[in-house]
């Protein structure tokens, strides 16, 4: 049966339809937004209308703005609200309490490891793991550095936390402003150099590498002395340095280093350096010619120190050309000495002024060393840090260097240094001979345990190498002597030290 209605159909049309239509009723929110809009808009239209139009007259029955009145009204309405904005949006505004404003800059302050552990696979390379996030100040053929405040560093100091010695990812740095140090933190006047160093402050050549770029700093700085050290290494501190290298650089600076403690400073108590001056990279980015001129400082400075003459010709003790054997006691020491000795002083006889000297330099005071320095032009000597004496000896003197066996292969480059030490104070590294013979290591000649085993091996000798080694060194140095000595002022004379 047909159901179908047209009365029925037309009434649920009719219900469709007002159902469709019900959103725009009168009784709709959208409808009531739209006119609100609408009137806002309106609104503006007629104020902004009311600037341009002449208002009318005074005869007019209704009360009416002037211009002036209009403009007013609307600028306090737009100021208002600006203000509210702003307010809300920025809660620092050029208004704020200074004082405020410097403790939301105190409250920024991150302090970060002095060691950066993500680098410890590439621990000297780049910015290097110590300090990791800043960069250093490089001129050519300077000493690389960074000082604080400065404009790298926008005029913030440094400052540093912790007192680990086992572990330098718990000792921290951070940059402050003058206005804004972190929170009972300690101002430590005058300048004061912060020094790391990879390997440590005993060992004297590893020290001396650390300690040296600052030299080169002081020396172009207007010869400005440190009030304090503050050591590292790896991060952790150190407190106090090898008596040779404390010595040299009581020399040097005219003042014994104050090696920081920070006894008077808690673990947590952050430490802030009115002027400070970082080294990490050794003598990197040195020329030659600066590294020079720095060693000279140095061996002049050691000198007056010890009361040694400047100028060799001012010494009644030099003889012509002094020979030195510089000996070790247990490690890479001789055999068999004596035989050593004769061998030198043999060559040493045939050449007419030649006087051998034999010393340890385990013996040696400081001032010692650097008296026999000053009487060498040819020293001779295993591998060992005591070659670092040789800066000591007037410019142009002879090295002549002994290796234990198994060092060519497995020691690295490392073993160069004193090649390395020979041109940058301006001596003249005369080669070097490697024993043969020694230990027997049970792995392959070329595996890296062997090391251990040849390390601290004891040298022999080959007197017929060495008294051919000897003899054309001496006559060499013979030569250079005679050549300087038929010159009308010889080698320049040494009076007076740089930094006096």
């Amino acid at each position: 049966m047909n159901n179908y209605s047209p009365a029925f159909h037309r009434h649920k049309s009719l219900k469709q339809e007002k159902n469709i239509m019900l959103p725009f009723s009168c009784y709709s929110p959208k409808l009531s937004l739209y006119i609100l809009a609408t009137c806002v808009i309106l609104l503006m239209l007629l104020q902004i209308r009311s600037l341009h139009t002449v208002l009318p007259t005074s005869s007019s029955p209704l009360p009416s703005l002037s211009p002036s009145a209009s403009w007013s009204l609307f600028q306090q309405w737009q100021n208002l609200v600006l203000n509210r904005t702003l307010a809300a949006a920025s809660p620092v505004n050029c208004t704020q309490n200074p004082d405020s404003m410097n403790q939301k800059l105190r409250d920024s302050i991150t302090f970060l490891p002095l060691k950066d552990l993500r680098f410890s696979n590439q621990p000297l390379d780049g910015h290097t793991w110590f300090m990791s996030s800043m960069y250093d100040t490089r001129e050519e053929g300077e000493v690389q550095y960074q000082q604080f405040p400065s404009e790298p560093s926008k005029g913030r100091f440094l400052c540093l936390k912790g007192r680990d010695t086992h572990d330098g990812s718990w000792n921290y740095y951070a940059l402050a402003w003058p206005e804004a140090l972190p929170t009972n933190a300690t101002l430590m006047k005058g300048l004061t150099f912060v020094s790391y160093n990879h390997y440590n402050y005993d060992n004297i050549w590893h020290g001396l590498s650390a300690v040296m770029p600052f030299v080169a700093w002081h020396r172009k700085n207007s010869c400005e002395k440190p009030t304090r050290w503050v050591l590292y290494h790896w991060g952790e501190l150190r407190f106090k340095m090898g008596t040779w290298l404390n010595l040299l650089m009581e020399a040097t600076f005219g003042q014994a280093p104050y090696i920081e403690e920070f006894n008077d400073v808690d673990d947590d108590q952050p430490v802030c350096f009115e002027k400070a001056v970082v080294m990490r990279h050794n003598e990197g980015g040195m020329s030659r010619e600066r590294r020079m001129e720095v060693y000279d400082l140095m061996r002049c400075k050691a000198r007056v120190y010890c009361n040694v003459s400047l100028d060799r010709r001012d010494s009644h003790e030099r003889p012509d050309i002094g020979m030195t054997l510089l000996m070790r006691s247990g490690a890479r020491s001789f055999r068999n000495e004596t035989a050593v000795i004769g061998v030198f002083e043999k060559e040493c006889k045939k050449v007419k002024g030649c006087r051998l000297m034999v010393a340890y330099s385990n013996n040696l005071t400081f001032c010692q060393q650097v008296k026999q320095m000053s009487l060498t032009d040819i020293l001779i000597s295993p591998h060992g840090a005591q070659l670092t004496n040789m800066f000591l000896m007037d410019r142009n003197s002879s090295v002549m260097e002994f290796y234990p066996k198994g060092w060519l292969k497995l020691a690295g480059v490392g073993q160069y240094v004193y090649h390395w030490i020979a041109s940058w104070s301006g001596m003249r590294h005369r080669g070097e001979w490697r024993d043969p013979n020694g230990e027997s290591c049970p792995y392959s000649d070329e595996d890296h345990r062997c090391m251990s085993f040849y390390k601290n091996g004891l040298l022999g000798y080959n007197e017929t190498h060495f008294a051919e080694w000897a003899g054309n060194v001496l006559n060499d140095v013979q030569t250079k002597r005679f050549e300087e000595e038929g010159t009308k002022n010889g080698t320049a004379s040494m009076k007076t030290c740089d930094c006096n």
